[in-house]
């Protein structure tokens, strides 16, 4: 078949393109924001992508055409294919129904660390000999992409909260078939789509429910609001249910959990018996939850704790999570994805101690929908509490944002940030901020940049003007 992806540079959509032709069909598609990582591997893999959404671009003559979910009603191409009453499709009906039924799936979801647990889960399956088939919300550095199509039995996939598409307005997890699920976490996100964290906890419930009788339930009760939707669907799912955390009450616990050395070290316990000791090169106390999760789907499908500890020593993490894109003149500059305020927070934290002593500069850019509306003003204000300097960027395509509510005062979250008694400051961009930055730096400094989109290159300006002076 010939596919046609509209919105193909997305993290899902690029991934699916590059299934869809592992799968020996032909794949074509068309968007105008194109930023690497996802850019770079279309290019790599000679997928042709049509610049802009035009209306001509029907007639490229796909059997079917993927309509992603950033793609709404208005965009030229999309009328055109509704106007011709094409075939289309959301991204996680194809995901489905051409690579998921019929194998037994690993569904990672949750508020936070989606994509690192999954990127884990696929590491400990390759490691376990399961061969496994994956598709993740970025780039795994053990493999050197986002997606792989296997012929095995398995499948590791992130499973989103966000809606399909347009016509599809369930999340993609309600698509992905789990035979085990994994919900690290629930927090309020997502605010253009979601009214209230009441919304968002109905959609985690509809997952859990989704869970058939021979499958697991992997649940994260050190997360508040995750332990208030398992406990309010007792007695309504028909499942085999598995809780992790720290807590005390939690079935599977991480328990002496050591950073101080040059790897975070842990003991898993079950039921209140030590099951396990492990060693991860990831940082902070989130990444072991995640890892305590991953343990517990491995367990599972059989796979064994020795080549768990060979997946842990040799995972490589994921692009854009707490990833290193240089050092230059002893300032390490991070590329981290992180944009909801907690996800923000929990990235500070763990630099904060793995870099004990260096000055921890934060760089933040409100990029996604909900980091640019007023309903997250407070919990930023907390959330860079870790950070010794911290600097914002104005909010991504302010008048969009308008459209859905109150946006975010970058203005009055930098002097509530200069009242904890840190430096703050906030400018329009990334060139202004490199500016700014670049000359402030010095010896042992640590800047993280904290965005969900391309931040117009900063990380890499950063890094040649450090080079060059």
């Amino acid at each position: 078949m010939h596919y046609h992806l509209i919105g193909i540079c997305g993290t899902a959509m690029a991934s699916l393109a590059g299934m869809l032709q592992a799968r020996g069909h032909k794949v074509t598609g068309s968007d105008q924001n194109v930023y690497p990582p996802m850019s770079t591997q279309l290019e790599e893999l000679g997928i042709e992508i049509l610049n802009g959404y035009q209306a001509e671009n029907a007639d490229i003559g796909a059997d079917c055409t993927v309509v992603g979910n950033a793609i709404s009603r208005g965009n030229a191409e999309l009328e055109e294919v509704l106007n011709r009453k094409l075939l289309y499709r959301s991204q996680a009906e194809i995901v489905k129904e051409e690579f998921i039924r019929g194998r037994r799936s690993l569904v990672v979801a949750g508020t936070h660390g989606k994509t690192t647990t999954t990127s884990i889960a696929t590491w400990i399956a390759e490691t376990g000999g399961l061969d496994p088939s994956f598709l993740v919300g970025g780039i795994v550095q053990n493999f050197g992409a986002s997606f792989r199509v296997r012929e095995s039995n398995y499948f590791v996939i992130e499973g989103d909260e966000y809606d399909t598409a347009y016509f599809d307005k369930k999340p993609k997890f309600m698509h992905y078939l789990p035979e085990i699920a994994i919900v690290n976490n629930v927090e309020f996100d997502h605010a253009d789509i979601y009214r209230d964290l009441w919304e968002i906890k109905y959609q985690f419930s509809r997952l859990m429910n989704l869970v058939p009788s021979n499958g697991r339930l992997i649940v994260g009760i050190d997360s508040p609001v995750a332990r208030e939707v398992l406990d309010e669907m007792q007695g309504k799912l028909f499942t085999n249910i598995e809780t992790f955390g720290t807590s005390d009450d939690a079935k599977w616990q991480a328990r002496y959990i050591d950073f101080s050395g040059d790897v975070t070290r842990f003991t898993v316990f079950k039921d209140g018996t030590s099951w396990g000791e492990f060693e991860t090169n990831l940082i902070g106390e989130f990444n072991v939850r995640n890892c305590l999760a991953v343990i517990i789907a491995a367990v599972a499908w059989g796979i064994s704790k020795d080549k768990m500890q060979e997946a842990f020593r040799t995972f490589k993490s994921v692009k854009r999570r707490v990833e290193i894109r240089g050092v230059e003149r002893g300032v390490t500059v991070i590329d981290d994805f992180a944009h909801h305020p907690t996800a923000v927070e929990e990235t500070l934290k763990a630099l904060r101690m793995k870099y004990e002593g260096k000055r921890l500069i934060a760089v933040f850019e409100p990029r996604s929908w909900s980091s640019r509306l007023a309903v997250f003003q407070e919990p930023y204000t907390k959330a860079f509490n870790y950070a010794d300097y911290v600097v914002i960027a104005g909010v991504y395509n302010t008048s969009k944002a308008s459209e859905l509510g109150k946006v975010l005062d970058v203005a009055e979250l930098v002097e509530d940030i200069k009242l904890q008694g840190k430096p703050a400051m906030a400018f329009p961009d990334a060139d202004t901020i490199v500016e700014h930055l670049a000359p402030e730096l010095k010896d042992g400094d640590v800047v993280a940049i904290m965005s969900n989109g391309g931040f117009g290159g900063i990380h890499e300006k950063i890094l040649n003007i450090l080079k060059e002076n």
